[in-house]
């Protein structure tokens, strides 16, 4: 770039689109706080339109995005994990290394969320890295931490109850970060591990659990649609892990 062309650039007057934004944008969001803060594209700009405001529909989203405003929807958003700030982290001791030579030397856990007619349920599967085999799990209509303490004594209970070079690999959710969580595995002498927060890859292996998990069983090609009660989830989970 030509030095003049950068100073051209630089020293510019704004646009007239530019000048225009500034001026309808405040009116868009005041109109979307008027309304309960719950209008779309498509309503907002017929609302901008009754208002006397000349907008097109693809200019109120451009602008509804650059505000950071957007409509309600009627699905719910469902947090897979909650991090507790209090809570110390347990340090990476895996370094998103799932290989293994021997079973019982490294477990992956995550939580999945399936939403049914009678709410959203919770399952938390336990992975063996070594033969990729789930040897704990646990299906149930809260998040607790007992979700997970039960997984961990299905574990127990299929593996033995004593491993002393065992990693359970696991997100930053307060279940995995909860003092019984640790205790727990410290009873069979597993040593805990989290890694980086939102990062996929540091829990990957048990995220393609339950990619699989979701794609054969909760939305697979037989059904017809959602499950209706948590106990049929369970009761299928039960045979999908078998």
């Amino acid at each position: 770039m030509a030095p003049s062309t950068y100073y051209v650039a630089k020293d510019r007057a704004p646009s007239a689109r530019a000048i225009n934004d500034a001026v309808v944008t405040p009116k868009l969001v005041t109109l979307w706080q008027h309304n309960y803060c719950v209008y779309g594209v498509r309503k907002l700009w017929k609302t901008a339109r009754r208002a006397g405001i000349d907008i097109g529909r693809d200019q109120t989203g451009r602008l509804m995005r650059a505000a950071g405003i957007e409509g309600a929807t009627r699905a719910k958003r469902v947090k897979t994990t909650r991090p507790d700030p209090t809570s110390a982290r347990h340090p990476d001791v895996v370094k998103r290394e799932f290989t293994v030579t021997a079973p019982n030397r490294l477990w992956v856990t995550d939580l999945a969320f399936v939403p049914t007619w009678a709410g959203v349920a919770c399952v938390c599967f336990i992975i063996d890295a070594f033969s990729r085999m789930i040897v704990g799990w646990r299906c149930a209509s809260h998040m607790r931490t007992e979700i997970v303490l039960d997984a961990i004594e299905m574990a127990r209970w299929s593996r033995g109850r004593q491993h002393e070079d065992l990693r359970c690999r696991s997100d930053a959710g307060s279940q995995f970060t909860s003092i019984r969580y640790g205790e727990r595995l410290a009873e069979i002498g597993a040593t805990p591990s989290i890694g980086a927060v939102g990062d996929s890859y540091d829990n990957a292996l048990a995220e393609m659990v339950n990619g699989y998990y979701k794609t054969e069983l909760v939305r697979g090609p037989a059904r017809p649609g959602p499950w209706k009660t948590v106990e049929g989830l369970e009761l299928a989970t039960l045979g999908w892990v078998h």
